[in-house]
């Protein structure tokens, strides 16, 4: 079975790139439009990995991540935050609030692939004793 990758962005136009994209490498997709439906998304499906935005509309990407971290279903949940804040503060907020990986818009979607097969490459199986 291929490993679920949740999307969370309020972009159209990125939402539907980066899942043709993640579905070409073989994952399955599920898309969230704001950070209340990537919260709800990651309780009901459990996916591996969330590529999340920052600036969403209900809940930022901060604020989800935090939530994730807190919540024993779903703290595992690798994130890799995807956004257009790229200062150094931004960052080090991502990364302190439980952020796995940060990479700033614009991205190469090479890197982009390969940073998501190292974060799941270097990750314990959902489940798996660590």
């Amino acid at each position: 079975m291929s490993t679920a990758i949740l999307i969370a962005d309020d972009e159209p136009n990125i939402l539907v790139s980066l899942e043709y994209l993640m579905k070409r490498e073989g994952y399955r997709v599920h898309l969230a439009r704001d950070g209340q439906e990537a919260l709800d998304t990651l309780r009901r499906e459990r996916p591996r990995l969330v590529l999340l935005d920052v600036m969403m509309p209900l809940k930022t990407g901060f604020e989800v991540c935090q939530e994730l971290r807190q919540d024993e279903a779903i703290k595992d949940t690798l994130v890799l935050m995807l956004t257009a804040k790229g200062r150094e503060t931004d960052i080090v907020k991502g990364l302190a609030m439980g952020a796995d990986a940060y990479m700033t818009k614009p991205f190469s979607t090479r890197e982009l692939v390969l940073k998501v097969k190292e974060l799941l490459d270097g990750a314990p199986a959902a489940g798996a004793a660590a």
